[in-house]
Order: C-alpha cells, then sequence, then structure tokens
C-alpha cells in the first residue's frame, strides 16, 4: 500500500509538472493587423458575457471548426463578418451544438478539435465566407510559410479588437519531437510551426483559430510552453486538420442527412 501510495504521489506530482509547461494556444506575437476584406472565415467564439475566448473558423454555412479545450471556456455563441469586434457590422449566432472528438482529454494528448454547430446558417457574402479544409493525404513542406490570425493578447496581456495575422514557417516534425522530448511525448495528428528560433508565433488567447497555408486551413491551434510568447524554446503546435477530415465530414454528412 506504501508502495502504491508512493507512485501514485508521484504520478500527480508528474502530472501537475506537465500543466505548468503546456499551456493552450493563442496570442499573435509581432504580427499585423489583417488586411481588410481577408480572412472571411474567421471566428469570434466568445461567452455568455460577450467575452472573446477562442478562435474558430467558418467551414459550412452552420459549422465552425475549433480547439476541444475551448469548451473549457463555456462558449454560448460565435461572432462572424468582421475584423473589429467593437466596430461595424456583425454577425452574431448561438451555438447550438458542441461536438468534441471522442477521443480527447486534455491537450497533451492531442484530438484538441470541436466543431460547433451553429443555431442558424451564417449569411455568405461580401464579409462572411468560408474556408477550404485539406484533404486526407495532404503534405505540407518543410519551411513553407502560413499565417496564423486571431483577436489574442499582443504580448502586453492586454486582447485587440482588431484582428491581428502572423506569418509562421512550419517546422519538421521529427525536429519538433525532438524539441519536445524533454518535457512530453508530441501528440499524434499534431504540426508544428512558429515558435522555436524565432520572434512569431502564437501565446495564450486565440486557442482553435486556423492554420493557413496558401489558403486551406490546415491546423487548429492548439498549444505552446508556458507563456514563453516572444522567445519560446520550443515549437508552437496545432492540429493535423488533413487527420480528421474523416471525422468531420462524417459529422457533416449525418446532419445533412437529418435536415
Amino acid at each position: 500500500p506504501n508502495y502504491c501510495s508512493e507512485c501514485l504521489r508521484h504520478y500527480i506530482i508528474i502530472l501537475v509538472a506537465l500543466r505548468c509547461v503546456i499551456r493552450h494556444g493563442g496570442k499573435i506575437i509581432n504580427g499585423e493587423k489583417a488586411p481588410e476584406n481577408s480572412m472571411k472565415y474567421m471566428a469570434s467564439v466568445q461567452n455568455k458575457k460577450g467575452r472573446h475566448v477562442c478562435g474558430g473558423f467558418l467551414i459550412t454555412e452552420d459549422y465552425v471548426v475549433t480547439a476541444a479545450h475551448c469548451n473549457e471556456a463555456i462558449p454560448t455563441h460565435v461572432v462572424l463578418g468582421n475584423h473589429n469586434l467593437k466596430k461595424g457590422n456583425h454577425e452574431k449566432i448561438d451555438i447550438e451544438k458542441k461536438i468534441k472528438h471522442e477521443s480527447y482529454r486534455d491537450v497533451e494528448h492531442g484530438n484538441d478539435i470541436m466543431l460547433l454547430k451553429l443555431s442558424t446558417k451564417a449569411q455568405l457574402g461580401s464579409n462572411i465566407q468560408i474556408i477550404q479544409l485539406p484533404h486526407a493525404d495532404m503534405n505540407l513542406e518543410e519551411n513553407e510559410v502560413c499565417q496564423v490570425a486571431g483577436w489574442g493578447s499582443t504580448g502586453n496581456l492586454i486582447s485587440p479588437d482588431e484582428l491581428r495575422v502572423v506569418d509562421v514557417s512550419v517546422i519538421n516534425p521529427q525536429s519538433c519531437k525532438e524539441q519536445w522530448s524533454p518535457w512530453l511525448h508530441l501528440p499524434d495528428n499534431a504540426i508544428c510551426a512558429g515558435g522555436y528560433g524565432t520572434k512569431k508565433g502564437f501565446c495564450q488567447g486565440d486557442s482553435g483559430g486556423p492554420l493557413v497555408c496558401k489558403g486551406i486551413a490546415v491546423g487548429i491551434v492548439s498549444f505552446n510552453k508556458n507563456f514563453k510568447c516572444k522567445y519560446p524554446d520550443v515549437p508552437n503546435v496545432y492540429m493535423d486538420i488533413s487527420k480528421y477530415r474523416e471525422w468531420i465530414d462524417k459529422i457533416l454528412r449525418t446532419a445533412r442527412h437529418f435536415n
């Protein structure tokens, strides 16, 4: 019994240490204001107080993709159609249903993806558009330049009202695993981009937003290490959407069948 108790105590200490190392992703570091009339697929995922809690992106008229861990913030609605959350016209739509990946446990174990079924269809037009998802056999090239955007803090703990974007480069998967290996085994179906060796990437505040390469949403902002935003020593981690195409398509097919 004493041996088992001691094992459990050490296991709990390790779990707590890991949770201190890993932080949900998000704020855009060394980025700039997103150009007007760009990224029309971006969604601000908000709680009942109207506070922005996560990013997301529109993939059909009534489905938004975000990170599974964003459910911890109890989101109630999304805002579409405007880069500035405080000004201009935008469309607010309630979340009818939240569909987390059935294998999701926590960010360090991967499967950090969630679909938000909207209560009504978004009005696609000049300000709101959907974004294409990758094929299941997608292969990203090392050093390919992509973009990540969001309304998360810019480094001074103050969240901007205007959407910001930054270029990040895709990092070799094996190199990423090696950089993370002292702290955790990188989850399956992960993409690494930005962070390590650069001053560009995401940090806390805009989890769930897309990593966009050549106009396609290839990844979902998941986590980074500690709060090292300006000078991270490991890569930023995203979920690889191509590995979840079958899961996403099945949900969308089922929804169409019942409509």
